[in-house]
């Protein structure tokens, strides 16, 4: 996969820069070197952040001396009366709030002005859970699939390779950056153990099975017939040699999914999802799914115990008599 180029963090130019382009520039600066998020966050909060510059700007507004309660609250008003949805005004004020902390923080403000300001409440989505039965179904698909004779080396590597992809994230609940940057030595077979880095470059170590184990020996197997010299260490390739791009491997989740019939799971957060259900439905304790996930607090696996608890409920409603 190319190399992700950083994004480029908003240059001071005199026409162009609007009211925050010196703070939101050094802002990123502090997300990417200091926090270490990730590309995709930085690029949410610096979008965020831009559009409030420019609104600003509009209303010849200066720079952090001009941002107040009552101009957060402005631009907030506006985005909501643009019919943004809840969770886009909502991730608007997350933007504002951490942006305003940081100014806090290095002096740059001597108040924070979106400490009372706050936003919808939202709703709680209960993620898309498939069937544990209907997913082993569609996994030894994908198995038979990686198994028998294809028309050409290659398909049959690229088989491996999508059956290895999607059982591990069904067996370790890992996020798909999780795995698409696995490198070889990530994987201890021995004792069927992968190391991941997540948000904030934070490692866990995350067990997995012996069908994952068994897909993952097929992919190694054949891995050869699409490595070439820039493979790498990378775990999963793509078809033509880099280390697998995110996108592809959604598409190959969603693809896999498609098999699933009732059910609107398309991607590979639904599989996160069922993993973290099914071992709170199997048993497992809340603190163990918490530190298998790497969620930093318990509150946000607790989600999943509403969903056992949904499921139960319905089971309840259509089997009891009494129900």
């Amino acid at each position: 996969m190319p190399q992700e180029h950083p994004a480029h963090e908003p240059e001071q130019d005199h026409e162009t820069a609007t009211a925050l382009s010196e703070e939101i520039a050094l802002f990123a600066r502090h997300l990417r070197h200091e926090k270490a998020r990730s590309e995709h966050t930085i690029r949410s909060y610096v979008g965020d952040l831009e559009e409030l510059s420019a609104w600003m700007t509009a209303r010849r507004l200066n720079g952090l001396e001009d941002l107040d309660r009552e101009s957060l609250r402005g631009w907030l008003a506006q985005r909501h009366q643009r019919g943004l949805a809840r969770s886009s005004v909502s991730r608007g004020i997350a933007s504002v709030h951490t942006f305003c902390r940081w100014a806090v923080d290095n002096g740059r403000l001597d108040h924070d002005p979106a400490a009372s300001v706050k936003g919808p409440k939202t709703g709680q989505h209960l993620p898309e859970v498939v069937n544990s039965t209907a997913l082993s179904d569609m996994l030894d698909g994908l198995a038979a699939a990686a198994e028998q004779p294809a028309e050409d080396d290659r398909s049959a590597a690229m088989a491996a390779r999508d059956w290895a992809l999607v059982e591990l994230l069904y067996a370790t609940g890992a996020r798909i950056s999780e795995v698409v940057n696995l490198n070889d030595s990530d994987v201890d077979r021995s004792i069927k153990v992968i190391t991941v880095t997540g948000k904030g470059n934070k490692q866990r170590r995350v067990p997995f099975g012996d069908r994952a184990e068994q897909a993952l020996e097929v992919w190694r197997r054949r891995r050869e017939v699409v490595a070439t010299e820039k493979s790498g260490a990378a775990m999963f390739l793509g078809a033509r040699g880099g280390r697998i791009d995110a996108r592809v491997a959604r598409r190959v989740v969603a693809d896999a999914l498609q098999a699933v019939p009732d059910t609107h799971a398309s991607g590979p957060h639904s599989l996160r999802h069922s993993a973290a259900t099914h071992l709170l439905d199997g048993g497992a304790d809340l603190r163990s799914v918490q530190e298998l996930l790497g969620h930093s607090t318990v509150a946000t696996t607790q989600i999943y115990t509403h969903v056992s608890v949904e499921r139960l409920k319905n089971a309840y409603a259509q089997a009891h008599p009494r129900a």
